[in-house]
């Protein structure tokens, strides 16, 4: 607990940086009672965080109610699989399955595309610590456009789950379903609705984006450290000048004149 009628305001506020925000109940009333301003306008600001982490909170249990349930009728393992980079014009489609265990229920997972990447990586590395098993799936940019987006998207899929040391009983997919044994349940936006593919669809972000960064090593006129392959108009236009690389997706850029 924070002595604060003996520390100075500034004391107080560095104090409360380290503090988590789950353990402030007690500490908002002082904070709101003391007679300085400025200490009662951090009581104030620590509340409406502390209301905030409640209502994310509440979310996150929204999103699980599925799994839950599912937990509740006795399904032991379920994997929750999604997808990153359908779209762009350069690099592979990455998926991640991921068995977490039951009681994870880490804050602000979500659809990793409504996140920073400074929250992606975070989340990646909360999610990675609670994980019973994961594996990913990567098809390149051939694959793709020899057997079409959709069909690598499925392949890379099938493929993480075939790897699995533990075999989930139940699949979670988003609007999707796959060449599998195992049940699966295809849920449109699951990646923002249902928590396993959320947590999927961040790690595969996060995998995918530091591929992409080594690429851009080797390839830094695209921009790929920050456009991702996707066709972004400083993308498009090195492509006009340079010429295609060995990652881009051909049937992808036919419609520029390649």
């Amino acid at each position: 607990m924070i002595d604060i009628h003996k520390q100075t305001v500034k004391a107080i506020h560095e104090e409360l940086e380290t503090l988590e925000i789950k353990n402030c109940p007690e500490i908002i009333s002082l904070l709101k009672a003391d007679p300085r301003l400025a200490v009662q306008k951090m009581g104030l600001s620590l509340e409406r965080k502390a209301g905030a982490l409640l209502i994310e909170k509440q979310r996150i249990q929204k999103m699980k109610a599925m799994e839950n349930g599912h937990y509740q009728a006795g399904i032991k393992y379920i994997g929750g699989i999604d997808e990153v980079g359908r779209g762009p014009l350069a690099g592979p489609v990455v998926t991640c399955v991921v068995v977490l265990k039951h009681d994870s229920q880490i804050p602000y997972v979500n659809d990793s595309k409504k996140l920073s990447k400074k929250m992606r990586e975070s989340l990646c590395q909360q999610l990675l610590a609670e994980v019973l098993d994961y594996e990913i799936g990567v098809v390149d940019n051939q694959t793709i456009d020899e057997i079409n987006i959709l069909n690598a998207t499925k392949k890379a899929m099938a493929d993480s789950v075939a790897k699995l040391s533990i075999q989930p009983e139940l699949l979670l997919l988003d609007a999707i379903k796959i060449d599998s044994n195992i049940s699966q349940k295809s849920i449109i936006h699951g990646d923002a609705t249902c928590y396993c593919i959320g947590a999927a669809s961040i790690i595969a972000k996060v995998f995918r984006d530091n591929m992409m960064l080594v690429y851009h090593e080797e390839y830094p006129e695209y921009g790929f450290d920050h456009n991702m392959g996707y066709g972004t108009a400083q993308h498009i236009e090195a492509i006009h000048k340079y010429g295609l690389t060995p990652i881009h997706r051909r049937s992808f850029v036919r419609n520029l004149g390649f």
